[in-house]
């Protein structure tokens, strides 16, 4: 019978527990079935005279080896994720289904990291949702996004906003949709990944957070286990948050608005882009467009001090509380 599962909008039917999430009510229907432990049929672990190498990850381990490959069937219409760690994930082309499979040496825990993070990345985008790279908290009715590359600090900005008492709604995906001409957060799942130093620069050396996984350093901090709270409902992108390089200044945190291309190609940069296809991509960038051109987006500048922690999220909320999200004068 399997699992029900409600993640980024989807309806998500599972053939075994897929760790972080929480089961819910059985579906009539479901939009995405996963099948852990197992693969296609037809196809085989590995890489086959049939595919066709069509995206290799810039970041390499110190061996040179890229991270992930991602494979196209030539003969079936499939998509193969490779990792480096030994899990393999496949899917169909429409984005209706996923299997997953893992080397002895990983685990179900890391098959579920790439599952909720870049394989539903790939899942949305080929169902054509717009996907950042972001993590999104809800303030008042709006959500508001932080952007950025890995070690940008989203995560950690999201759980400081969650102790002040902000529901979380997102945490490395921002799901996007697009109706009756405003743009929505979809709700991920109720936890967030964070690394030790923040961790203990958000609640001290004493706080113990288990491992993501077993075989990743990253913490798991679940918010109802901890007392804070996840936002389960769609709600309307308020405002945008680039997080920029830390600054040392003294009047930082501060936020600057950049100009409307700058902010553009920032959104384009940390976008889950399906492999090159022109199509998709012109989407993606008309798309993205209409986002900058109609919601607030602020570069936001943190002090270096992780002691100002407290002040960013007070700026944060003085600006998304103050006139429904203004816009800030352009730096040119």
């Amino acid at each position: 019978m399997g699992l029900f599962y409600s993640v980024f909008g989807l309806r998500l039917h599972a053939s075994e527990p897929i760790p972080g999430l929480v089961p819910t009510d059985r579906f009539d229907s479901a939009d995405l079935e996963v099948y852990l432990e197992a693969i296609p049929e037809g196809a085989r672990g590995g890489s086959a005279p049939s595919e066709t190498l069509v995206f290799t990850s810039s970041i390499l381990l110190e061996s040179g080896e890229p991270t992930s490959r991602i494979w196209k069937s030539t003969a079936r219409s499939l998509f193969r994720l490779e990792y480096f760690d030994g899990v393999e994930c496949w899917v169909d082309s429409t984005g209706h289904s996923v299997w997953a499979t893992w080397s002895q040496s990983s685990s179900r825990e890391d098959a579920a990291t790439y599952l909720l993070g870049p394989v539903l990345g790939f899942v949305l985008r080929l169902r054509g949702v717009i996907c950042l790279h972001a993590s999104a908290v809800a303030i008042g009715d709006r959500a508001v996004a932080f952007v950025g590359g890995a070690g940008a600090g989203k995560s950690t900005t999201a759980a400081a906003l969650a102790r002040r008492g902000h529901a979380v709604i997102s945490d490395d995906i921002v799901a996007l949709a697009e109706g009756d001409g405003t743009f929505v957060v979809l709700p991920a799942y109720p936890y967030l990944c964070l690394w030790p130093d923040s961790v203990a620069m958000l609640y001290g050396s004493g706080k113990s957070l288990p491992p993501l996984t077993p075989n990743f350093d990253k913490r798991q901090l679940t918010l109802v286990e901890n007392s804070l709270s996840f936002e389960a409902r769609s709600l309307p992108l308020g405002a945008v948050y680039l997080l920029g390089e830390r600054s040392e200044r003294d009047r930082a945190p501060f936020l600057e608005t950049p100009a409307a291309r700058d902010s553009l190609m920032s959104l384009v940069a940390n976008s889950y882009a399906n492999l090159s296809e022109t199509e998709m991509r012109a989407r993606e960038f008309e798309w993205l467009g209409r986002v900058v051109a109609s919601i607030p987006v602020l570069r936001l500048r943190p002090h270096r001090d992780p002691a100002r922690t407290d002040r960013l999220c007070e700026l944060i909320e003085h600006h998304a509380c103050s006139g429904v999200f203004k816009r800030l004068p352009t730096n040119r």
